[in-house]
C-alpha cells in the first residue's frame, strides 16, 4: 500500500465514522428531558387501557412548564391530547392518556410531545410511537369491579352466576 492509499483510506473511514455518529443524533430529543419509557397499560380491574409516557430530566426546566401530549386515538377520530403542568423540582415525568378503545397488537400508535414554557415558547418537541404486544381485546368491555371497595359489577356478574363480559364491536379493523 502506498502512502497515499494509507492517506486517502484514514480520511474516508473518518468521513464514515462523522457521518455514521451525526446520523444517530436525534434533534427530536435536545431538550431538558429524555424519554425513558413508552408503553401500553392494561388494567382489566377497571377494563381501561391508557398509554403511559415517562421522561428524565436531564437539564434544568423552567418555572411554569407544561407538557402538551398528543396521543394517536386507536378508535380513529382525533388524537387525545393532554396539557400536563410540569414542575421544576421533578425528576421524573409521567404522562398518561385518558382511557383508550381498540388498541391493537403489533400496530405502532405515534405520540407527540411539546414542551412549553410560560410564555407558550417550545422548548422541547418529543416524536414517537408506542406498540402494544397484546390486542386490548383481552380487556372485558365493563369494569369487572366498581365503588372504593371492589364491589363485583352487577353488569357483569349476574345474580344467576353467569357472567357477561362484553365484546366491544365498534373498534376499526
Amino acid at each position: 500500500m502506498t502512502m497515499r492509499s494509507i492517506i486517502l483510506t484514514t480520511i474516508s473511514v473518518g468521513i464514515i465514522t462523522s457521518l455514521t455518529l451525526a446520523g444517530c443524533q436525534r434533534k427530536d430529543d435536545e431538550g431538558p428531558t429524555q424519554l425513558t419509557g413508552r408503553i401500553f397499560v392494561f388494567n382489566y380491574r377497571v377494563a381501561s387501557a391508557t398509554y403511559m409516557i415517562t421522561l428524565k430530566k436531564i437539564a434544568p426546566i423552567p418555572e411554569g412548564t407544561t407538557a402538551v401530549a398528543e396521543f394517536e386515538n386507536p378508535a380513529g377520530g382525533d388524537p387525545l391530547v393532554i396539557h400536563e403542568k410540569i414542575y421544576s423540582f421533578w425528576e421524573k415525568i409521567t404522562l398518561e392518556s385518558p382511557d383508550l378503545r381498540c388498541v391493537r397488537k403489533d400496530r405502532p400508535y405515534s405520540v407527540s410531545i411539546r414542551l412549553v414554557d410560560a410564555s407558550d415558547k417550545t422548548i422541547q418537541t418529543i416524536k414517537t410511537e408506542v406498540k402494544s404486544d397484546l390486542d386490548q381485546t383481552v380487556l372485558p368491555t365493563k369494569p369487572l369491579v366498581v365503588g372504593p371497595v371492589y364491589t363485583a359489577n352487577p353488569d357483569v356478574f349476574k345474580s344467576d352466576g353467569s357472567a357477561d363480559y362484553g365484546h366491544d364491536t365498534a373498534c376499526p379493523a
